[in-house]
């Protein structure tokens, strides 16, 4: 009903006590402001200033307006001048999640290519999984979700709709096998999952795992899985020992080595695509762009992002 022109016509008739000088201060014509002052009297249902030949004075309910007007109009104005630096990435906030093989490569990289071009954007980090991050950025948890999809499945794996989501390939990131080094294995050039059907496994997170029970299945044998964890140093360890056997992304391979394992690769290749993912609005939000373009830039070390 009140808008910003009509508190400022209003706070310029109480400081100025006349239309035409409330005009030039305001920069506008005489008839603009008589206009302006009728609509808003429409718009509240009663009258707003009184009319004394040359001179005008505002009545109780103007006197009102006017008395509210300071701090609505500092109010917005100090909104204005903040959207304006979040546009000028002067300002801003964006809230990344990422599963956790990638927090300690692409997305460090990424983050420090953001504080070095916008030390004044902020961009929190939180680890999850694709099925968490995806769910987050639905229910406006995050702004952005870096999530991954082996070959044969789609991001989602039908637990979101992507159509309400944008995404941006970032790299793929090839499944390697981990061995022991005294592994009879372990100096072959590639390594057919077959060949290591007897073998104990160490599976990871839930989509690791569902990967390698399809590789294993296509390959004709149940692995027999004799440890869980999502912590892909303590896999290392665990296949150091020789407590088992596992399968290894490249993401992990270069950032969590482990002398007492040998990485190779699988006969026939096996990958996983690494994503970066938000929604339409977000990704026309200054900070968030910039994010999005430095995670493209941390990755293309390894392949270009599309």
């Amino acid at each position: 009903m009140i808008d910003a022109a009509g508190l400022r016509v209003i706070k310029a008739i109480s400081d100025h006590g006349s239309f035409t000088a409330a005009a030039a201060s305001l920069g506008y014509s005489q008839p603009a402001i008589s206009q302006m002052v009728r609509r808003l009297e429409d718009r509240t249902g009663t009258v707003l200033v009184e009319r004394l030949g040359r001179s005008v004075r505002l009545t109780e309910a103007g006197q009102v307006l006017a008395r509210h007007a300071n701090p609505v109009l500092a109010a917005l104005d100090a909104a204005e001048s903040e959207v304006a630096a979040i546009a000028g990435l002067r300002a801003g906030r964006v809230r990344l999640m990422a599963f956790p093989s990638s927090s300690s490569t692409l997305v460090p990289r990424a983050l420090s290519l953001v504080k070095k071009r916008f030390p004044d954007v902020e961009v929190s980090f939180t680890e999850a999984e694709p099925p968490e991050s995806l769910a987050a950025l639905r229910s406006g948890e995050c702004d952005v979700a870096v999530a991954f999809a082996y070959e044969g499945t789609d991001l989602a794996r039908g637990e979101e709709d992507l159509d309400a989501f944008v995404t941006r390939k970032l790299l793929d990131d090839e499944v390697r096998l981990a061995l022991p080094l005294n592994h009879p294995k372990a100096k072959s050039k590639k390594v057919k999952l077959a060949d290591l059907a007897g073998e104990p496994w160490i599976a990871g997170c839930p989509r690791c795992r569902g990967h390698l029970l399809s590789l294993a299945e296509r390959a004709g044998f149940n692995p027999d899985v004799a440890f869980e964890t999502e912590d892909y140093v303590a896999v290392l360890g665990l296949v150091s020992e020789g407590l088992g056997v596992a399968l290894i992304p490249d993401l992990i391979r270069r950032s969590a080595g482990n002398t007492g394992v040998v990485t190779l690769p699988m006969d026939p290749a096996s990958r996983r695509s690494v994503y970066a993912v938000t929604t339409p609005d977000l990704q026309r939000v200054p900070a968030v762009s910039a994010t999005l373009d430095a995670l493209c830039e941390a990755a293309r070390t390894k392949s270009l992002c599309s």
